[in-house]
């Protein structure tokens, strides 16, 4: 027939079920028809669903009267006629003669189908044929191919192959084994006269049958030109149906160009364009391509039928003549010879014809010499019991089950070709792999005519599962095992493109954007097996093929004739018992898909798939003269630079090239390889490079993950020469590559930040990134085909030095913003965005502090403070430009904690502009509180506030909030204690400076969290108590210089009271501070002093001496907490453990760690005397008093003299232990007396 796939019209009806048949009609390739063939008490179940029809809708038959003479040729004979489909342009009629292919051709057009759902796909006279073996003489000799669960069945013409290995030389192994097995020289058999006699008058029936104008009017003719005629039809009889040679010209490349559209929705996704426009050098354009050259590769039936018989689902081609009529709208005709009766043969051949096209009623004509005699109308189901040709269709269907068990079982190899063979006469049926004989002949494969079909279809089935593995990924085993048995049977020289595209496939199974097992429990190893595309009968995986449990069929066999077969049925007969084979053999599952929780080893997988791919593709490109041969022995060295020395200029120069990749506009011009932009060869290596680099790109962040920076930059490397490659041939950039682009320079700039942030480790990295595999040099040396790949050296080159690490991240992060906001990704990349604003907010932030670090460590180095140098001020001017910057990213994403923590750095750096700007006097002492001090610390208070603002509660982020309450508190408490330790009395007055301490003091106080348990709450204590016993110092101060207000001197008095009463009870709290505790309760005690000092009457003197001891009496507390400490240092001594560390906060933010010997002994200077003046007072004051004592007022004298001896006894040159214990000892004797050890003695 003429007509392609691609012309035929779907919809059209195959017939209409029978009257009995319950149930609506449809029409279309959905219409489906059951029927139920009842033989004896048994049923036979048949369905058939017509896939595809190209014929019209069955029209009535044309009743031929009785003495019509069929010898005579109708006026329409031998024209095309769409109700004859291809019966009619050949005197073959119905029983056309199989083309070797034909069931390749089914199975491109549905390749749905192919490897699950269908067992069988082949021509209904070959189903028919194997279905008739028992009870016919006649040979068989059948190819079978298996894909998947599914086999294909086809013709293999033996004689008419050895026709043209006479004229070939091909296939001369087979035929010496022919000759062989069957032990005599093959002769053709010709058929006989009677045969075409047969043959003529079938067709000239059909065309007198056709209803219209002059139909069945015979047309007298030349009887020469008749017979020529007929001798022309019995030459097609004979002509080859073979492909006659594997080879295509430019001409028919040309001719023929239009592939099926079945390809066309697979091209787009998997590269398969290729397959269906392959270059002049290949030989695959007569597989797709309709017209002369379609080498039997086309699906030429006139009906594609779905047919279940019992549980065998098959794919049946057919050209059948189906016509309308009688009480059915569908019938077939058939024509017989009066005196010869129906055999078994040929009702089995009627019966099983109208059960495939689901046709209900067979009308037979009778004819005597050509001239009709009768019709006769029969039911489908009553031809199983005509009088001659009786047989049981429940046997029909054992030898169906037997026959297809028995293929199932021992054609197990895809890709192999299967010999099924029944001698003419013979009852016994051999199955032999021609693939493997035909390795043993040592003939190369592509003499097998058979493998490049098998091929393509293998391909084709893989690239119809890959586009339904999106949704399923049990699949992924039976695409690879496909793939790989796809690319076993190619020669890469020969068909370099289906190769380059199975690879590529191959790479496609590996998923490299998410982790494996993601689906719910759907493992990829679900049909992994060769045979399985689904995972039933799993539990027999352990049978092997070399399996000896094949049955009765693999029984022994003679050596003479059985040697070489792969399984043998002894008796044809054994088909007709039933469930005599069960195909129970399982494929062994060694392409199981290899599952890997290891993103390393998965993308090493895809790396060797490219580089497969890659070098398929290069294979076929001709190199240009000028361009050297690469050794894929010689490694290309990832060169690494110290970039200290370049300037910012020439880095920028180099970062440029970041962004013009990304605009990147090519002419339609050759690649520098010499490719042509829209060949197969440069969608194929678009599609590779592309897939290379996402793989390196996944190894480079699976690098990072595990802190190996060095083989990370090593392989983002790799990703941007592979992406420079794609630039390079690339004529235009989608935007999900754009996409992917700025994901690899955001990666880069987090290596490179890394890198920056470890130093350390710098000698290990280089070692890293230094190192590389083979497979990563012959992946470079094919990039270099096509590029220089230079264009992101500078973004992926390992620097020695941070500073330019941390501007080449910074460049990484700008171009891939660049990338986001341009016109080609402004509507694609919003959540990328962020990611990418962010990144770059973190960059600015690390190199704002990296900046504010440099410019305190040269504060720190200078050995006499001077002025501010320029190179300071640069460094405060570049930080603080990046902080603002970074404050504006984070702000464009809404980001509030990481806006306060920039703004928390900025106050940061404020104060350290406020301590570079520290007077000095000209004896190089620290001078007044100068006013840019002041400046720069309102400006870090400033900040600090704006960041408070910006978080807004604790609730947000109170990690972030906490630290930020410090910063503020420490500032404004570092202000007031500069403000009072340096006075600027020239500019202020004392009054001024007392308030604004005051004030700084108490908001430093404000924000010191005394409430919240956390690590910082020592440190606030701390801070607190500092500030009230800086506060009642000031006060104390202010009570002994005010002279006149009293008011104002009693307001100082009672502050000063509070404030060290406050700051008493926090030391106390604290338990780690008793230098200020003792210093506090000291200054104290002098401070009644001096009230007592301004009294006159010696009452209120004994009052506030009595009240002095009291206070006095606190300092046992300080000193016991000086003694524990001095015990734990001498134990620490004797017995050194250098595990221990102390966990107390530094000096500058907190009481210290371990005891100042010197500040201890300077406060027991000043307590000694003062405890001895106290005492000596009060004694004074008790003896010399007019009223008579009371026993306890004589008690207590008693006992302060007592203690003011041994005071005045006491060895001012002991131990400082000895002299801290005695202080222990005396003030616990003054503490009952006086009742104020309420607090206890510290632990």
């Amino acid at each position: 027939m003429s007509a392609s796939a691609g012309d035929r019209e779907p919809g059209i009806p195959l017939d209409n079920a029978k009257e009995e048949v319950s149930g609506p009609t449809c029409t279309g390739e959905s219409s489906k028809h059951d029927s139920a063939v009842c033989a004896g008490n048994s049923e036979i179940k048949s369905r058939a669903v017509v896939k595809y029809s190209a014929a019209p809708p069955p029209t009535s038959y044309a009743l031929l009267q009785e003495q019509t003479d069929l010898k005579l040729p109708p006026a329409n004979w031998l024209r095309e006629n769409p109700q004859l489909g291809s019966a009619g342009t050949t005197v073959l009629g119905s029983s056309s003669k199989s083309k070797p292919f034909s069931s390749f051709g089914m199975a491109y057009e549905f390749i749905d189908c192919i490897g699950d759902d269908v067992d069988v796909v082949s021509d209904s006279e070959n189903i028919k044929k194997l279905l008739k073996i028992p009870y016919s003489k006649s040979h068989v000799s059948m190819a079978v191919h298996r894909v998947g669960r599914t086999l294909l069945l086809d013709e293999l013409d033996i004689q008419e192959l050895f026709m043209r290995s006479s004229q070939t030389g091909d296939w001369t192994w087979l035929k010496e084994f022919y000759q062989r097995l069957i032990d005599q020289k093959w002769q053709r058999k010709k058929k006989s006269k009677e045969h075409w006699y047969q043959k003529a008058i079938l067709s000239k029936f059909l065309y007198y049958s056709i209803n219209g104008d002059g139909a069945a009017e015979p047309v007298p003719n030349n009887p020469n030109e008749r017979e020529e005629e007929e001798e022309e039809n019995e030459g097609e009889e004979f002509s080859s149906s073979w492909p006659t040679a594997f080879t295509s010209t430019a001409s028919d490349t040309e001719e023929s160009d239009a592939p099926k559209q079945e390809s066309v929705s697979m091209d787009s996704k998997f590269a398969l364009g290729q397959v269906t426009s392959v270059h002049k050098e290949q030989n695959l354009p007569m597989l797709f391509n309709e017209g002369e050259n379609s080498q039997g590769l086309r699906n030429d039936f006139v009906r594609n039928i779905m047919w279940t018989f019992e549980d065998i689902h098959m794919l049946v081609g057919s050209n059948m003549p189906i016509f309308g009529g009688g009480r059915y709208p569908a019938v077939s005709l058939r024509l017989r010879d009066n005196n010869k009766p129906i055999n078994i043969l040929t009702g089995i051949d009627y019966w099983l014809d109208n059960l495939m096209c689901n046709v209900p009623e067979l009308v037979m004509c009778f004819h005597v010499n050509g001239i009709v005699q009768k019709y006769e109308m029969i039911k489908t189901e009553e031809i199983p019991h005509l009088e001659n040709s009786t047989f049981s269709t429940r046997v029909v269907k054992d030898i169906a089950q037997n026959i297809l068990s028995f293929l199932k079982s021992n054609c197990t190899k895809e890709g192999h070709t299967y010999w099924l063979f029944k001698a003419s006469g013979s009852d016994i049926v051999k199955l032999y792999d021609l693939t493997t004989l035909c390795e043993e002949a040592e003939e190369e494969k592509c003499q097998n005519p058979f493998t490049l079909p098998v091929a393509v279809l293998l391909y084709r089935v893989a690239s119809n599962l890959m586009l339904k593995a999106r949704q399923n990924r049990k699949h992924y085993g039976t695409i690879r095992t496909l793939l790989l048995n796809c690319v076993r049977l190619l020669d890469q020289e020969r068909h370099p493109q289906i190769i380059a595209s199975a690879h590529y496939m191959l790479s496609e199974l590996f998923q490299l954007d998410e982790p494996p097992g993601e689906d719910g429990g759907e493992s990829p190893r679900g049909g992994g097996s060769e045979d399985s595309y689904s995972d039933e009968d799993r539990e027999e995986e352990e049978l092997t093929e070399d399996s000896d449990e094949n049955g009765s069929y693999s029984s022994c066999c003679s050596p003479h004739d059985d040697s070489k077969a792969v399984a043998v049925i002894r008796s044809v007969w054994e088909l007709s018992v039933p469930e005599k084979y069960k195909s129970t053999h399982q494929i062994r599952p060694s392409s199981a898909f290899p599952v890997s929780q290891d993103k390393e080893e998965r993308c090493r997988h895809v790396l060797s798939y490219v580089l497969k791919g890659l070098k398929a593709v290069d294979g076929t490109i001709k190199r240009e003269s000028d361009l050297p041969a690469a050794d894929p022995n010689t490694p290309i060295p990832l060169k690494y630079e110290d970039r200290s020395a370049i300037g910012a200029c020439a880095a920028e120069q180099g970062i440029s090239l970041l962004l013009e990749r990304a605009r990147l506009l090519q002419a339609d011009h050759p690649t520098r390889s010499g490719m042509i932009p829209g060949s197969w060869q440069h969608r194929m290596k678009l599609q590779l490079f592309l897939k290379a680099s996402k793989a390196y790109y996944v190894l480079s962040d699976a690098a990072t993950n595990l802190l190996k920076y060095g083989r990370a930059l090593r392989y983002i490397k790799l990703s941007l020469q592979c992406y420079d490659a794609y630039c390079s041939v690339s004529g235009t950039l989608h935007p999900q590559v754009l996409l992917f682009h700025s994901q690899c320079l955001s990666l880069c700039g987090d290596i490179q930040l890394m890198l920056a942030q470890n130093a350390n480790n710098r000698a290990a990295y280089l070692e890293e990134y230094s190192y590389q595999t083979k497979e990563d040099q012959e992946i470079l040396h094919s990039l270099h085909r096509e590029s220089s790949c230079q264009a992101f050296n500078m973004a992926a080159d390992l620097a020695m030095d941070p500073e330019y690490q941390l501007f080449v991240s910074s460049k990484c992060y700008e171009a891939a913003y660049e990338l986001l906001v341009s016109e080609a990704l402004k509507d694609h990349a919003s959540d990328q965005l962020a990611q990418v604003l962010k990144r770059l907010g973190n960059i600015r932030n690390e190199m704002g502090v990296y900046y504010m670090n440099q410019a305190a460590a040269m504060q720190t180095e200078k050995e006499v403070k001077k002025s501010v140098s320029v190179v300071e001020q640069e460094m405060w001017k570049k930080s603080f430009a990046f902080f603002e910057k970074g404050m504006k990213d984070f702000g464009d994403i809404g980001d509030s904690t990481n806006t306060a923590l920039l703004l928390c750095n900025t106050g940061r750096l404020m104060r350290i502009c406020a301590q570079a700007h520290c007077a000095l006097s000209s004896d190089q002492s620290r001078g007044e509180f100068s006013p840019e001090e002041a400046l720069y610390y309102n400006k870090a208070i400033d900040y600090y506030l704006r960041a408070m603002k910006s978080l807004a509660s604790r609730e947000n982020h109170s990690a972030v909030w906490d630290s930020v309450i410090w910063e503020l508190s420490t500032t404004y408490f570092t202000l007031a204690t500069l403000l009072q330790d340096y006075a600027p009395l020239s500019r202020k007055a004392q009054e001024q400076i007392e308030r604004e301490v005051t004030e700084a003091m108490m908001k430093s106080l404000k924000y010191c969290d005394l409430q919240t348990e956390s690590a910082r709450q020592p440190l606030y204590q701390y801070r607190a108590a500092t500030i009230h016993h800086r506060l009642a110092s000031m006060y104390h101060s202010c009570f002994r210089n005010q002279v006149g207000d009293e008011h104002l001197r009693k307001q100082h008095r009672s502050l000063a009271e509070l404030h060290y009463s406050k700051a008493v009870g926090l030391f106390l709290s604290l338990k780690d501070a008793p230098c200020e505790l003792l210093r506090t309760l000291l200054e104290r005690v002098a401070f009644a002093e001096f009230t007592m000092a301004g009294q006159s009457s010696n009452a209120a003197k004994l009052k506030s001496l009595t009240g002095a001891v009291e206070i006095m009496t606190e300092t046992r507390h300080a000193f016991q907490l000086i003694q524990k400490e001095l015990l734990e240092e001498q134990t620490e001594l004797s017995e050194p453990d250098p595990a221990k560390s102390a966990e107390s906060p530094d000096v500058a933010a907190g009481p210290s760690s371990g005891l100042n010997l010197q500040e201890v002994m300077k406060l027991i200077a000043v307590f000694e005397p003062s405890f001895s003046f106290l005492l000596l007072q009060l004694i004074k004051l008790m003896t010399t008093m007019k009223r008579k004592p009371s026993n306890k007022d004589e008690d207590l004298l008693k006992t302060y003299k007592n203690v003011y001896s041994k005071l005045l006894r006491a060895e001012k040159s002991a131990p400082l232990h000895s002299r801290v214990e005695l202080h222990i000892e005396l003030l616990q004797q003054l503490t009952p007396q006086t009742g104020s050890d309420d607090t206890g003695t510290p632990s």
